[in-house]
Order: structure tokens, then C-alpha cells, then sequence
């Protein structure tokens, strides 16, 4: 509890900085507009995180909401498939290559990283074959205004992604925080070999935690479609995987595994959108945002290495 304290000190305080240096930062507008991103980045961010805890990755997460997104556009717009048929679709696809990672990572012993860096290069390179590398949108949106409209709109004043997003971490906390399927995640992500010695099916932890990643992947790739409107397939969710990663690792979640919150994902995910909000207003070239995440990661990876050497002198005394 004490690194989610830490850093929801860091990012009022940031929040407070920023305020003061722009105050269009608290105006109506850009908080609606960066509460609409936390909820579009952070969805996925705890899947992500999920997956760390575990000890494993998912770089594939950008190219698969391309893919996902390329998927949803068809099937609205060429298809003609109702849609709510097209949403299970856009749902069921990025759940079946979730289990194809853990299938692949815990029956070949294959390493995360290479099995999803694979799929980054997979599922893009397909996203970008079958739209014949050329951007798709939804035009008028026929037939799924509905879905468009619960997608871009509002409840009680919050953008429907935030909203979404207050929903499925409360859900998750539940899942992580307060069953036995949590403790399981935490156990293999700590020591696998003792966790499966303890007669706890490992393999089949660690699989679901990447469907559980996929689907939450499928979920912020329909909204960034209709947020976006438009899908560019190599373009469309680039780089995405490392707002995720950053996210969760700010977040408390170490890499090697054992450790991380919900609750934690999700200040991580409001402190990096703050970050890129700040270097807008301050009318930063919007290239430098790349570095400003760069930089986040790699304080917080430092700072957990610390914190953990200091834990462990600690409990040699």
C-alpha cells in the first residue's frame, strides 16, 4: 500500500503544479478529455498488469488493438453484421490470441517476451494485409449508431470509457484482491515451481491471465476505433503496450513478478496521462512524449530496484 500512497502523492501534486503553471488544465474540456483517455489506456493497462504480476509481458497489445479494431470496422461496415454480433467478434478474437500466448508460453516453455513480441509483428502485419494498408472508418455509422453512441458518449457527465473503467477495475479488484484465483496469480508470479508443487495448476494461471488480457484488450480496442472513428492499420495503437507496461510498473507491479494492484494500474495510468497533458499545455513538441515515458519507466524501475534491495537488507537482519 505504501508505493500506491507514494504515488498518489506524486501525481496530486503534479496535478497541482500543472494546475497552477496552465490553469486551462482544470478547465471542463481537458478534464473530460483526459478522463476519456485514462479510461481508453487504463482498460487495457490492467490486463497488462495482470499479466506482470504473473511475471510474464504482452508486448503485442498495440497491434492487437489494431487488428481488433480493423476486425470491427469490417464487420460493421462490409459485413453488415448486427452489432452486437460484431462486439462478441471484436471480443472473441483478441481472447483466442491471448490463449494462444499462454498456450504457447506454458506448454513449449517459450520466453513471454519472444512469444508476444511475435504477436506485435503478427498481428499488425495482418491488420495491415487485410485492410490492404489503407485507413478504414466507420462513415455515417449505420446500423450501429447505438453502439457509437454508448461508446463516445456519457453518463452522469463522465466519458463512457471512464465510466467502463471505474466498472471493470472494481471487478478486477474483486478478482485480484478477494478470491482464490488472485492468490493464485500472486503465488506464480512470487515462485512458480513451489506454487505448483503446492498442487496449484500453473499453466492454467498463467493462460487465463492472458485471455484475461485479451479480452480487456478487445474491450479498449472497440472504444479506441470509435474514438478515433477511423482505423490506420500502421499506425492505429502503436506503441500502446508500452503506455500499458509503464502504467502498471508505476503502478506498484514489479517485472519479476509477485506484486502489483489494481488500484495501483490505475494512478499509474492517470499519473502518465497527466505527464502527456502537461507536455501539451506546455506546447512541448508532442514528439517528446516518447521520451517523457521513456523516462517514467525507467524511474520507476530504478526506484523498485532500490526499494526492493532495501527490503531484502531488511530481512537478512
Amino acid at each position: 500500500m505504501k508505493k500506491e500512497i507514494g504515488i498518489l502523492i506524486l501525481l496530486a501534486v503534479l496535478c497541482a503544479v500543472t494546475s497552477v503553471i496552465n490553469p486551462r488544465f482544470l478547465s471542463e474540456a481537458n478534464l473530460g478529455n483526459t478522463a476519456n483517455l485514462i479510461g481508453l489506456y487504463g482498460i487495457f493497462s490492467i490486463g497488462i498488469g495482470l499479466v506482470i504480476i504473473t511475471g510474464g509481458i504482452d508486448l503485442s497489445v498495440g497491434s492487437m488493438i489494431a487488428l481488433n479494431g480493423m476486425l470491427l470496422v469490417l464487420a460493421l461496415v462490409e459485413w453488415h453484421w448486427p452489432w452486437p454480433l460484431a462486439v462478441l467478434f471484436a471480443l472473441a478474437v483478441p481472447m483466442a490470441l491471448g490463449w494462444a500466448h499462454g498456450f504457447l508460453i506454458t506448454r513449449f516453455n517459450m520466453q513471454p517476451f519472444i512469444v508476444t513480441l511475435c504477436g506485435l509483428l503478427l498481428y499488425r502485419g495482418i491488420a495491415r494485409f487485410i485492410a490492404s494498408d489503407t485507413t478504414t472508418g466507420f462513415g455515417d455509422a449505420e446500423g450501429f449508431k447505438t453502439l457509437q453512441s454508448l461508446a463516445n458518449g456519457k453518463l452522469a457527465g463522465l466519458p463512457m470509457p471512464f465510466v467502463l473503467l471505474i466498472v471493470i477495475a472494481a471487478v478486477m479488484w474483486g478478482v485480484l484482491h478477494r478470491s482464490i484465483y488472485g492468490r493464485y496469480l500472486y503465488a506464480v508470479g512470487r515462485n512458480e515451481e513451489a506454487t505448483r508443487f503446492s498442487g496449484v495448476n500453473t499453466r492454467r494461471v498463467v493462460a487465463s491471465s492472458y485471455v484475461l488480457a485479451g479480452l480487456l484488450t478487445g474491450i479498449s480496442g472497440i472504444l479506441f476505433a470509435f474514438y478515433t472513428n477511423s482505423v490506420s492499420p500502421s499506425t492505429h495503437g502503436n506503441f500502446y503496450e508500452l503506455y500499458g507496461i509503464a502504467a502498471a510498473v508505476l503502478g506498484g507491479c514489479s517485472l519479476r513478478g509477485g506484486e502489483g494492484s489494481i488500484l495501483g494500474i490505475l494512478i499509474g495510468t492517470a499519473l502518465l496521462l497527466v505527464l502527456q497533458n502537461l507536455v501539451n499545455l506546455l506546447g512541448i513538441p508532442s514528439s517528446l512524449n516518447f521520451a517523457v515515458m521513456g523516462a517514467v519507466v525507467l524511474v520507476g524501475v530504478l526506484a523498485d530496484q532500490i526499494f526492493q534491495k532495501r527490503f531484502e537488507k531488511r530481512s537478512a537482519r
